[in-house]
C-alpha cells in the first residue's frame, strides 16, 4: 500500500508548522538567522495530533496575512527588519518605562530591556522625562513609510531599535544641548550596555535626543547585555535608581572605552 498521502500530510504540516513560527519573535527581526530554528521547531512531536486538511490551511492564511500585514524586507541603518505596525501581533510593542509612567513603542525581547535601561537612567540621572507636561517625552517606533533614508540613524526607530528623547528638544546637526555633568552620565550609561548602544551625539551629523541599537541581528552582545541588565533589575542596590558617582575613576576609564 503505497504511503504517499501521508508523506505529503506528513511534508505539508512541517512546512505550516514552519510558517507559523515565524510568527514568533525574531522573523521580523532577522529572517536569514531565524529559519535553521523554524526547521528546527517545525519537526513534528509524535504524541501531538496531526492537524486536520482544513487546520493547515488556516494556519498558512494566518501566516500569510501576518507577513503581509507587518514585513517590510527592509531593514533600518542597523540591519534590523522595518516593521510596518505596533501592537499588532508582531514583533514591536508599548511598553512601560519602570519609574517614569512612560511608555514607549521598541521591539520586545532584549532590545526592549537595553533601551529601557538607557531611559530610565537618562530618566533618573540626566534629566527627569515628563515633569514638565510635554506632549511626548519619548519617541520610539514609527511607520516606515515616514523614514526617508534607511542608510540614517534614525531610520532604526522603524525597526523598534531606537528611541528619541524629546523629540523636536534636540535638533539634528547639532551639538551642546547637554552640560558637561549630563554628558558624563550618557557615557556611563552607554558604558552599560558596553557598545551595544550608540548615542546619537556621537555620529557625523549629531541628533543629541536619538539613542540607538549599534549592533546587528544575531550579535551575541546584546543578549549578554539584556542578561546582565535583568539580573540588575532583580538586584535591590543595582541598576537604574541607584545614581552612581559617574566622576569616579574607574567609572571614567570604563566609559571612555565606549566613547
Amino acid at each position: 500500500m503505497s504511503n504517499s498521502g501521508i508523506t505529503r500530510r506528513a511534508t505539508l504540516a512541517t512546512g505550516v508548522i514552519a510558517a507559523a513560527s515565524l510568527t514568533t519573535t525574531g522573523f521580523l527581526s532577522t529572517p536569514a538567522a531565524a529559519a535553521p530554528t523554524a526547521l528546527k521547531d517545525a519537526t513534528p512531536k509524535p504524541s501531538a495530533k496531526p492537524p486536520t486538511n482544513e487546520e493547515l490551511k488556516e494556519a498558512i492564511r494566518r501566516a500569510e496575512a501576518r507577513r503581509r500585514r507587518l514585513a517590510t524586507g527592509r531593514p533600518s541603518a542597523n540591519g534590523w527588519e522595518m516593521q510596518k505596525a505596533v501592537d499588532d501581533d508582531g514583533d514591536i510593542v508599548t511598553c512601560p518605562v519602570a519609574g517614569t509612567g512612560l511608555t514607549v513603542a521598541l521591539r520586545m525581547g532584549d532590545v526592549e530591556t537595553v533601551l529601557v535601561h538607557v531611559i530610565r537612567r537618562f530618566h533618573y540621572e540626566v534629566d527627569a522625562l515628563g515633569a514638565d507636561e510635554q506632549p511626548r517625552p519619548l519617541l520610539g517606533w514609527v511607520a516606515p513609510s515616514g523614514v526617508r533614508d534607511s542608510r540614517r540613524p534614525e531610520s532604526n526607530q522603524a525597526s523598534g531599535t531606537a528611541v528619541v528623547i524629546r523629540p523636536g528638544s534636540y535638533p539634528a546637526g547639532v551639538r551642546g544641548a547637554f552640560s558637561a555633568g549630563q554628558e558624563l552620565a550618557i557615557r556611563d550609561i552607554l558604558a552599560d550596555t558596553e557598545g551595544v548602544v550608540r548615542w546619537g551625539g556621537d555620529d557625523r551629523r549629531p541628533q543629541e535626543g536619538l539613542f540607538y541599537l549599534g549592533v546587528r541581528p544575531g550579535d551575541a552582545r546584546l543578549s549578554q547585555v539584556a542578561a546582565k541588565i535583568r539580573g540588575w533589575n532583580l538586584t535591590p542596590g543595582a541598576g537604574a535608581g541607584v545614581v552612581p558617582d559617574v566622576t569616579e575613576a574607574s567609572r571614567r576609564r570604563r566609559a571612555a572605552r565606549y566613547s
